[in-house]
């Protein structure tokens, strides 16, 4: 059975990456635990619920072949709680031991073959840029819904767009498109909505990679990089019609520090509890933010600003909104407004790859 050694941290950040995908309590046994698989000095940690699995490979120094199945949180505790060195593990027939300087433990093991089978894609991967598809999950990934009653809003929409990719997410309360220029890494009139959840952890394990090879199949996606893998179930159904959600026009256009405009909502929404609003009055030069929560109090505060349109009062969910500025590129941002009642739009002031729309709120 599987005798290796290993250095602490290597082995810790592996089962804490593979532990990422395992299933929460109350799932099949076999999903509780990470899958450890050694072929000479090649260690590779998986875990897996079924719908998202991620694996890592690591060289370590190995002594005896073969695969053994252990809880995943009690193994990554372990491993980060010993001291800095090297960490040996020996899988017996029920029981592995985990030595680590005058430390060691012995934890049951679960049946290997309790734990699922994992299938792989073999289409051709497709190379990309790791820092650009990183930059663009950042901006659409948050406006994603995270209410699984409807699955198709916790997915973000790939398609191509252009001689590019299209990312597309919305809850129904707002929409993050955001362009990839300069890759095709889907045939023409493909689509596939992937879980957001999926796209979360794969940001993560992006980091500081330059380079990511992505796998489409029919029901799966698969994203390489590094010595890490994650595999994914894509999420059936037709996603929203959002090019229909998106104003062709609006007469009413605000130009204002993307920095300035947050640090001023930061402090108003101080006193936007709860379900509160926050009001946006835009005139000739300024903008002001006010919030008036009953039986709590109010804040207001006036910045400059551009303004192009008629004068206007817009609220909107300062969470949303702040979400919006946070992940909008540039120094300026530009909101773009029809009236009270229609969706905004929140552009940087130079390029035309993203766009965030927010619904308002309304106010009396």
């Amino acid at each position: 059975m599987v005798k290796f050694r290993c250095e602490r941290d290597t082995l810790a950040d592996a089962c804490n990456t593979a532990g990422r995908a395992v299933a929460r309590a109350g799932a099949m046994p076999g999903l509780s635990g990470v899958r450890m698989e050694l072929a000479g000095d090649r260690l590779t940690v998986t875990g897996s619920d079924l719908d998202l699995t991620m694996s890592v490979s690591l060289e370590v120094a190995g002594e005896s072949d073969g695969v053994v199945v252990l809880p995943a949180k009690l193994l990554t505790d372990i491993v980060r709680a010993v001291e800095p060195g090297a960490v040996h593990l020996a899988a017996g027939e029920d029981e592995t031991t985990i030595t680590a300087g005058r430390s060691e433990f012995s934890v049951r093991q679960i049946p290997a073959d309790e734990f699922p089978r994992i299938s792989e894609l073999d289409s051709e991967g497709v190379v990309m840029d790791a820092i650009a598809l990183n930059d663009a999950l950042r901006q659409v990934i948050p406006a994603a819904s995270s209410d699984e009653t409807r699955p198709i809003l916790t997915g973000v929409l790939m398609a191509p767009e252009g001689d590019g990719v299209r990312l597309v997410a919305t809850d129904s309360y707002r929409l993050a498109v955001r362009d990839i220029t300069g890759v095709n890494v889907l045939s023409e009139g493909q689509q596939v909505l992937v879980p957001a959840r999926a796209l979360g952890e794969l940001a993560r394990v992006l980091g500081g990679a330059e380079k990511v090879t992505m796998i489409f199949g029919e029901r799966e996606a698969s994203f390489a990089v590094g010595g890490s893998k994650l595999t994914t179930r894509l999420i059936e159904g037709d996603f929203p019609n959002y090019r229909g959600l998106i104003p062709s026009d609006h007469p009413n256009r605000l130009t204002v520090g993307r920095e300035t405009l947050l640090d001023a909502l930061r402090r108003v929404r101080l006193l936007a509890r709860e379900a509160t609003p926050l009001r946006l009055t835009m005139d000739a030069d300024s903008l002001s933010l006010a919030a008036v929560t009953q039986d709590v109090g109010q804040a207001h505060e006036e910045i400059d600003a551009k303004f192009e349109g008629t004068e206007l009062t817009v609220a909107f969910n300062p969470e949303y909104l702040a979400k919006g500025l946070e992940i909008t590129p540039g120094d300026e941002v530009v909101l773009e407004t029809i009236d009270a009642h229609k969706p905004a739009l929140i552009k940087p002031t130079e390029g035309e790859d993203f766009l965030y729309l927010l619904m308002p709120v309304r106010v009396s």
